[in-house]
């Protein structure tokens, strides 16, 4: 018996203690998706980048504004929008994420320690929070954006093995139940840390510069708070998994110890590191081997090929646009930091009822219809976005407007989207892990050519507007392509 099965708990399903152990991750990690991906980083990365406000008067209104001046960022001696910039970066950690996500599934499947994993992409994704506190201007912007970068693949890459205990610890009876604990968990302690942050730089914070010294604090809470409460998590979870017969001699590349070791007896360091080498090459090949096997089999079947191609075109206009909600609010509006994370705050608790109140309408008129109403509805946001002019009086309760309309879809589409395809999944023929692993790549390279084309637009066109107004060509082929879906009636009469 290994020294990691005599550590096992002997009751792992739904022992209460490993399963508020795994609850308490998303606690932790979902400060990460609130302060640094949706308020607080962005409005600092475009506090950084602009260069001064200028006043422009409005002849129509009879009243100044403040127009901010951007700074540009070189590469490779061409200039670019600084929020172009921000978006290619999303590009960027997304795409690593893609390529990562398939191996680590595998990975965590093969080798039976998903905690050393799970541990691994927690701290990289929480020191990369704390050290988003060295970016203090445009000398350094390209450090900052590494870190942004960084704590977007600890994130996701966490995740991927977090999600992949769930089946371990939890019956199925019980699997929904925990999920959506955890879901609370992180929903509750994102809410009251960013509370704190907002406190720390709106009312304790006297001027400017102290202003930005705490949102650089707020930073290194943020990695804290994830570093800190994860401690709970790796205590009480159990290090376990569906171990493969053979491995190499020494998980060299995994185990930092074994790197330090001579390996006399399986032929030296360079015959177990190539032996390494080999494992994890034979596992990337088979793991997106079975990816291609698992998208051209689901494909075969024409309401699920209908269904992931409308969710591959929304989810480009969906996803990008709540990324770069909050950099529309500052460059497009120029909308005070604390009214824009307060807005960002109730769209957060907007998708939890736009959820409840999309899923009760399914029971009335099916999930195809109510995509298509959330279709319809994000599209009117993304038309009345780009008609949003800062030059009127009011273009701050329209947009105000627009948010509010974001947060109601967001959270109802996201949730009859997964509910929709889990409805339409075949039964017995393949485990559903692999079915939303399939998913979630999907989705993922749906947000690599989003943001990329979101990017693309604001570096050519200097105006966010326009990448807004794009999206709805991608919402318009969702809307076209869930029409196709065939209802049928289940078997507990609920319609499709």
């Amino acid at each position: 018996m290994s020294e990691t099965e005599k550590q096992q708990p002997k009751n792992i399903k739904n022992n209460p203690k490993i399963m508020k152990a795994w609850a308490v991750y998303d606690w932790a990690n979902s400060v990460y998706s609130l302060v640094i991906t949706s308020t607080i980083f962005p409005i600092y990365y475009s506090i950084l980048t602009t260069m001064y406000e200028k006043k422009e008067y409005v002849p129509e209104t009879k009243q100044w504004i403040d127009v901010p001046v951007r700074y540009m960022i070189k590469i490779f001696g061409k200039e670019y929008q600084p929020d172009a910039v921000y978006g290619y970066s999303l590009t960027i950690s997304f795409f690593i994420v893609v390529l990562l996500s398939p191996f680590l599934s595998s990975l965590a499947d093969t080798i039976g320690n998903k905690k050393s994993f799970l541990q691994f992409f927690c701290y990289l994704g929480a020191t990369s929070c704390m050290g988003l506190a060295m970016f203090t201007g445009m000398h350094n912007v390209f450090l900052g954006l590494l870190f942004s970068i960084m704590a977007s693949v600890g994130f996701w890459g966490s995740l991927v093995f977090y999600n992949s205990f769930l089946p371990d610890i939890a019956s199925q009876d019980k699997q929904d139940a925990l999920s959506a604990k955890g879901y609370v968990y992180g929903y509750i302690g994102s809410v009251i840390l960013v509370i704190i942050c907002l406190l720390l730089i709106q009312v304790f914070a006297k001027g400017e510069r102290q202003q930005l010294l705490f949102t650089r604090i707020s930073f290194l809470l943020t990695g804290a708070w994830w570093f800190g409460f994860s401690q709970y998590t790796f205590k009480h979870l159990p290090q376990f998994g569906d171990v493969r017969e053979e491995l190499p001699k020494e998980l060299v590349l995994l185990n930092y110890k074994n790197i330090f070791k001579k390996h006399e007896e399986q032929g030296g360091f360079f015959e177990v590191l190539k032996d390494n080498i080999n494992f994890y090459k034979d596992i990337a090949k088979e793991s997106f081997k079975e990816l291609f096997k698992v998208g051209s089999y689901l494909f075969k079947d024409k309401n699920l090929k209908f269904f992931l191609s409308s969710f591959f075109f929304y989810s480009v206009g969906m996803q990008t646009i709540f990324l770069m909600a909050t950099l529309f609010g500052k460059s497009e509006i120029n909308l005070a930091q604390d009214k824009l994370i307060g807005t960002l705050l109730v769209i957060q608790i907007e998708a939890i009822i736009g959820a409840i109140i999309f899923s009760r309408l399914s029971k009335r008129i099916g999930n195809k219809n109510v995509i298509s109403i959330a279709i319809v509805l994000w599209i009117v946001a993304c038309l009345w976005a780009y008609f949003l002019n800062k030059e009127n009086p009011t273009v701050e309760y329209q947009f105000y407007g627009v948010a509010a309309v974001v947060g109601l879809v967001m959270g109802g589409l996201q949730a009859m989207s997964r509910s929709t395809y889990s409805k339409l999944l075949p039964e017995g023929s393949m485990e559903n892990t692999t079915y939303f692993s399939f998913y979630d790549v999907l989705e993922k390279i749906a947000i690599i050519i989003g943001t990329f084309i979101f990017a693309t637009l604001i570096e050519h066109f200097n105006n966010m507007r326009i990448a807004a107004l794009s999206m709805t060509l991608f919402f318009g082929i969702g809307l076209i392509l869930i029409r196709f879906l065939r209802v049928k009636i289940l078997k507990n009469k609920e319609t499709l």
